[in-house]
């Protein structure tokens, strides 16, 4: 008999040898093995390949995405990259919409430009982005070269452009914040800062009630004259 008062054992470690998934008496042999675990890491491998190869010469990471503010006052400090480029950020960049699409920019019609900063910061990965880019002609062993928002390039340019293998243009990785420091006078340390502040917030609650007191004080006076 088990004493003191412990945790009932709960683990269902119980392998069902005979009885398929829901334990009855007959059926299949059902007990999960990992032995193809090397194998099935060589498969993914293969099949990673095999995508690469079938969008080449496009980028393995997918479409280039901005960069965003998280959302809520917890997390607005930090940056991430979002779902797609706003209107205004295409029209900034001298990109039309429909062009952006088919170059590899990931496009959200949803998305509103709440900040001038975040607006300038993504027209500027737009225009960075239209600098790298190597556009291939539709038609490979045509000799004329289509002229448009972005030009396609020459053939010595794409014959030697090679396949970007992960995220387009990632975010840099985030340094330590470099926060200003100053020398502590005494006249800070006699200073308490809480009671400063207890007392401004009072103070300014304060403040509509005690005209408001004033004002029938007034009115009180010109009643009894």
């Amino acid at each position: 008999m088990v004493k003191h008062n412990n945790v009932v054992p709960n683990q269902h470690f119980h392998k069902k040898w005979a009885g398929g998934a829901n334990g009855h008496s007959r059926g299949p042999l059902h007990v999960v093995s990992w032995f193809d675990q090397a194998a099935k890491k060589k498969v993914r491998r293969m099949k990673r390949a095999a995508k690469a190869a079938a969008m080449a010469p496009r980028p393995t990471g997918g479409l280039l995405k901005p960069v965003v503010h998280c959302p809520t006052v917890k997390y607005n400090m930090k940056q991430r990259l979002g779902r797609g480029f706003s209107k205004d950020e295409l029209k900034g960049a001298g990109i039309p919409l429909k062009f952006a699409k088919t170059i590899g920019i990931a496009v959200d019609n949803r998305r509103v430009n709440k900040s001038v900063e975040t607006l300038q910061n993504n027209i500027e990965r737009l225009k960075e982005y239209k600098g790298k880019l190597i556009l291939f002609p539709r038609q490979r062993h045509s000799k004329q070269l289509a002229k448009g928002p972005i030009a396609d390039s020459p053939a010595d340019v794409t014959g030697a452009a090679q396949q970007l293998q992960g995220t387009v243009m990632p975010l840099p990785a985030a340094g330590p914040l470099a926060c200003p420091t100053m020398k502590i006078t005494p006249e800070m340390k006699e200073t308490c800062v809480h009671s400063v502040l207890r007392l401004a917030r009072n103070e300014k609650r304060m403040k509509g009630i005690r005209i408001e007191m004033k004002k029938k004080k007034k009115e009180a006076a010109k009643k009894k004259k």
